[in-house]
């Protein structure tokens, strides 16, 4: 069935249809919204799965376990407690499920997850990397995100790790990562996409690296400052007694394949214009009118168009 989840009518619908073995919910909520729907999903079904996320996890020196402490337990930023970003809202969500006096939940938090078609470097995403990259443009990233440690999950790996839990009564009340037990940092990552993309295009792709990714970014990002400048290294030892974490793809040739596929068959979310004359604008991309006037053919829509001239000429910033 197709509907609009977060349209009580629909929703009550499909809950009302019959006492569910499992639900896996993928919806992102703000915690005020969860709060009016979290009984109703518990109270339909035997094994309530909440996809939370691994950027819960507050910096660890060591391997993050499923215990290690979340942000919401441990930031001492107020301003940035006060918000409901997306890693305090997760954990909100799942003290709401914790207190909620049941036991037939189970948190999933998975880490940063790639395939054919969700290519990220740090934050960014592939219309943001991979796009300038492919138009022959230079890619634009940073001397600080590229020296920090991440994990790079497959996701039919992770998705495995959804399924293997689901009916297990030992998964009740617990919560579970599902990441791989590789870890590499940025730079290799970064690396990694551009050899494959050589080798498929036979062009070298051209990198610039700032020093800090305020420059690049114009500005602070929350998701950057409590996730991305983290070291992530996780023990994924918890999970390993529902789904061989040693049948996990490597991360490198995972990306070779998902490089190669998707340039076989490329597909493109909006592209954002403003950021995209920005980045123009500190690679030298746009070196004259000419340059800047010749890529408003791809740009849809004479808004866009109007936007893309004003940041590329330097007459405004793209918003962050």
């Amino acid at each position: 069935m197709q509907g609009n989840a977060r349209e009580p009518k629909f929703l009550n619908e499909v809950l009302g249809m019959k006492h569910w073995d499992a639900i896996i919910d993928f919806m992102a909520y703000s915690t005020k919204d969860f709060e009016q729907v979290y009984e109703q999903f518990l109270s339909h079904t035997e094994q309530y799965v909440f996809l939370s996320s691994s950027r819960v996890y507050a910096e660890s020196e060591g391997p993050i376990t499923e215990d290690s402490p979340r942000l919401l337990d441990v930031c001492k930023d107020a301003d940035y407690l006060a918000t409901d970003e997306y890693a305090l809202a997760k954990a909100r969500e799942e003290n709401i499920l914790r207190a909620s006096g049941k036991k037939n939940w189970t948190i999933i938090r998975p880490y940063i997850t790639f395939g054919d078609y969700r290519l990220q470097l740090s934050c960014e995403e592939k219309e943001s990397w991979l796009y300038r990259c492919l138009q022959g443009k230079t890619i634009v990233f940073s001397k600080d995100l590229a020296d920090k440690q991440t994990s790079f999950t497959y996701g039919e790996d992770v998705s495995r790790g959804i399924a293997a839990i689901v009916g297990k009564q030992e998964a009740l009340g617990e919560a579970f990562h599902i990441t791989n037990s590789e870890h590499h940092k940025w730079g290799e990552i970064c690396n990694c996409y551009l050899s494959a993309i050589e080798k498929e295009t036979g062009r070298k792709p051209k990198l610039l690296l700032t020093d800090k990714y305020e420059y690049y970014y114009g500005g602070n990002v929350p998701q950057v400052k409590y996730d991305r400048l983290y070291n992530r290294e996780f023990d994924n030892s918890k999970i390993n007694q529902f789904v061989d974490i040693k049948t996990f793809h490597p991360t490198h040739e995972a990306l070779d394949c998902c490089i190669h596929n998707f340039i076989q068959n490329p597909r493109w979310l909006p592209i954002n214009w403003m950021y995209e004359a920005y980045k123009d604008r500190l690679t030298g991309d746009k070196d004259s009118l000419g340059v800047l006037f010749s890529h408003l053919k791809d740009i849809p829509g004479k808004r866009s168009k109007l936007k893309y001239l004003l940041v590329g000429t330097g007459l405004m910033n793209p918003p962050r």
